[in-house]
């Protein structure tokens, strides 16, 4: 062997041994969720399964309870790589791809069936459209019906019109929609809401029951109204271009793992929303039942909304037209069965 293929091979021994085993890959993720939260809990269990499948080269490292300041803050902090993700509600990520608030649309859905049948059917479109736009997720996770909760009982939508309504201050589409139903709403970022409620800011808010009782706000409001306002989902998304600095094999282990947590969570929340919703009840909120002719007019004004919400670009047409007819033929096959 020459002289100078020998001293090269052993310079490059020397560099492969000084750098030792490859850099792990920190992903920095950021959720109002407390820390102690089953959703935070869900998430460490995902984490600690990841570290160790792929020999601590992919670690998660959490920032809960708003600590890293609101949605806007966060999404703010990935874009510049302070952070590298966060645990959102879907309509958080809609200036990046306007289809994610496609199950939000008002009164869209009557029940939860309903939800299923057409999560089965879009939530992949909904995984690929974020990944195409910069973020990679790894599934939706129920966050159930948003119901209005205020400290005065609203059965029409008159009634709700005289009172101070919260909306996200980032949620375009939601002011939208309440504008449609001739109300004035007051966004305020999430972490503000509940000095909001205590300070009469507002007096009226539309969440999930686990939303409600997770952040306290239940303990500042009288009357829940039972409508299925709009249907919420949560997600983990993670920027891209940090998702893409796992080596590939460590990739599909992160997509297996934190799929599986996320199905998980999918069903566990199903099951809290549904005890929230009991809790609240026990706890001495009062459930007010619209008349059948007020839900109809809520429902028939949400319509008109719907389809002006679509012609504004906040979602696309063609997502609400698979929305619609994944529904109609849903609620015509159970019409058939009904006879």
């Amino acid at each position: 062997m020459p002289i100078r293929t020998f001293l090269r091979l052993i310079i490059v021994a020397m560099v492969v041994t000084m750098a030792g085993p490859a850099q792990a890959v920190v992903l920095k993720i950021a959720t109002l969720s407390p820390d102690g939260s089953s959703w935070m809990r869900k998430m460490r269990e995902g984490a600690d399964q990841v570290a160790k499948a792929t020999d601590n080269r992919v670690r998660f490292k959490f920032f809960p309870g708003g600590v890293m300041g609101n949605d806007k803050s966060v999404l703010r902090k990935i874009r510049v790589g302070q952070l590298h993700g966060g645990a959102f509600s879907g309509g958080t990520l809609s200036g990046y791809y306007g289809d994610v608030q496609i199950y939000s649309l008002p009164l869209m859905f009557k029940s939860l069936e309903e939800v299923d049948h057409v999560r089965q059917r879009m939530d992949a479109a909904i995984v690929a459209g974020l990944a195409d736009n910069g973020f990679i997720t790894f599934g939706l996770a129920d966050g159930g019906f948003a119901y209005v909760m205020s400290r005065q009982p609203v059965d029409t939508i008159d009634a709700l019109r005289n009172l101070k309504v919260w909306v996200p201050d980032h949620d375009k589409m939601i002011m939208e929609a309440m504008k449609g139903f001739g109300i004035k709403p007051i966004p305020l970022p999430i972490a503000d809401v509940r000095t909001g409620l205590q300070t009469g800011l507002i007096d009226t808010v539309a969440i999930s029951p686990v939303g409600a009782i997770v952040l306290q706000w239940h303990t500042q409001v009288k009357y829940l109204t039972r409508l299925p306002m709009v249907y919420v989902y949560g997600v983990l998304a993670v920027d891209r271009k940090a998702f893409n600095r796992i080596a590939p094999a460590d990739q599909v282990a992160v997509r297996q793992i934190m799929e599986a947590v996320w199905r998980d969570m999918d069903a566990m929340n199903r099951r809290d929303n549904a005890k929230a919703l009991k809790a609240l009840k026990d706890q001495g909120i009062q459930f007010v039942e619209p008349s059948p002719a007020a839900s109809d007019e809520w429902y028939k004004m949400a319509e008109v909304i719907n389809r002006k919400i679509a012609d504004a670009g906040h979602v696309s047409t063609a997502a609400v037209e698979t929305l619609e007819n994944l529904l109609n033929d849903y609620r015509a096959r159970l019409a058939r069965q009904s006879r």
